[in-house]
């Protein structure tokens, strides 16, 4: 390798000013000391920064919107973190209802130029999230009934592999990639700069709602939910969340795209259980719905530390499980963001085969995952082993877990994560990363 090779693009090195502000994540929990940054602005400065790694031997991490939830994941101590969040163009092709996105645009950025041009992006639960990251680990969020996965949207893409060759997939060309970025995960693969979807015309109006209920009722409305969510209208998209006892509460967030009075009569089976606190019920233009379900998410300023676990669920909870979910909840920090959260599955999602793309878990009838939230440093312990003892507990009642809610508690991963699809995506990282150049606690080793 030629040994003029430089680092380009905007690069901090431990101890340059601005160092410290790059090594801040959404969970402080995942901060490490890694020993440069390089900031992206073209695709050629992370094919610079590869082969830069790789001369001197550092460890390599890509990150897009800093959202990672395990350690290790997108920061390593001693290493380069190659960041794109500076790669930020979008361009709509109206005609044919097509995006091309630089990997470094949140998410919420996206759905908001998208909308105002009159077209939808799919997105989750949060507008500061990297489209870097969580397009190849899936994508889910409360439009995935009707539009699928952010990542069954993906159509082509621009990788950098580990050799810092500039590598294009498609269809129509190492179409095996791209059907491993499309729920393979983030890091394994190689550093992704660009992505090209599919998109839809948006609606002119939605119905967006935001309901709660008293804690003391979460069993009878997670039930009445888990029997009601899965099974109505696909473009009915539902998050149920369920707060610490200490100070949490029970409260849904959803959008209906179609009119408030059909909305109000398919949510009267779930809006009918218990006694709800608030009901805000809202036909909304379709910008400012987007801005109803994407409230702003703190970006680095947040102070809580999580510890996360995920999982479907292929049948309603019984008793059991119900009773590990309350002593989670029990546990579980006041005023902190922990809980259990739920996502309507179905619709979009099911009409794609569990191995035409490498995201497998196809059939289940809602998603779920819960968190452990902290401040203190000394409280860290014994919260993630909440979370991780509270999934041993649930293990009989979910199946596999979503790689962009990595928990790094969970042993021989790859099959959880990947289901049946895990044996084709070690062969495809054989191919396109045979000596395991990109790799973290739990990446695809290649076959």
């Amino acid at each position: 390798m030629n040994s003029k090779v430089k680092l380009t693009g905007r690069v901090v090195f431990k101890g340059d000013p601005g160092y410290e502000a790059a090594r801040k994540n959404w969970d402080p929990h995942t901060n490490r000391f890694p020993k440069v940054f390089v900031f992206a602005q073209k695709t050629m400065d992370v094919a610079n920064a590869i082969r830069w790694a790789r001369k001197n031997n550092v460890p390599i991490r890509a990150r897009s919107g800093r959202h990672a939830l395990e350690t290790n994941l997108s920061q390593v101590n001693g290493g380069i973190v190659i960041d794109v969040s500076e790669l930020k163009s979008i361009k709509l092709n109206k005609k044919c209802s097509t995006a091309v996105v630089g990997t470094g645009n949140r998410v919420g950025r996206i759905v908001d130029t998208l909308a105002r041009q009159g077209f939808m992006a799919p997105f989750g639960d949060s507008p500061s999230v990297g489209i870097g990251g969580i397009t190849p680990g899936g994508g889910i969020g409360p439009l995935q009934r009707t539009t699928g996965l952010i990542s069954d949207n993906l159509l082509a893409l621009e990788m950098v592999d580990a050799k810092g060759r500039i590598i294009r997939a498609s269809k129509k060309r190492n179409s095996d990639l791209l059907w491993a970025s499309r729920g393979g995960g983030g890091g394994n693969f190689g550093i992704y700069t660009k992505y090209k979807f599919k998109v839809r015309k948006a609606p002119v109006k939605a119905t967006v709602f935001s309901i709660t209920w008293p804690w003391s009722q979460f069993e009878k409305v997670v039930k009445a939910w888990q029997r009601w969510a899965p099974f109505t209208s696909n473009k009915l998209g539902s998050e149920l969340s369920v707060g610490p006892k200490k100070g949490g509460n029970v409260s849904m967030l959803g959008v209906y795209l179609g009119s408030k009075k059909e909305a109000l009569r398919l949510l009267e089976p779930i809006t009918s259980v218990g006694t709800t606190t608030k009901k805000d019920i809202r036909y909304l233009p379709y910008l400012q719905a987007t801005k109803f379900l994407l409230a702003p998410d703190p970006v680095l300023t947040q102070k809580f530390s999580n510890q996360f676990s995920s999982g479907f669920g292929r049948r309603p909870f019984p008793d059991k499980a119900f009773k590990y979910m309350r002593e989670f909840l029990e546990k579980a920090e006041g005023g902190t963001p922990a809980g259990f959260y739920f996502l309507n599955w179905g619709g979009a999602i099911k009409r794609i085969a569990p191995r035409a793309t490498a995201f497998y878990w196809r059939d289940p009838q809602y998603y779920v995952e819960w968190n452990s939230s902290w401040v203190k440093k000394s409280n860290a312990a014994r919260n993630i082993a909440l979370a991780r003892n509270t999934r041993t507990k649930l293990q009989p009642y979910i199946v596999g877990s979503y790689i962009n809610v990595p928990d790094q508690g969970i042993k021989c991963s790859g099959p959880v994560y990947y289901g049946k699809n895990y044996p084709r995506l070690r062969r495809v990282k054989a191919k396109y990363d045979p000596t395991n150049v990109f790799n973290n606690p739990q990446s695809i080793p290649p076959a």
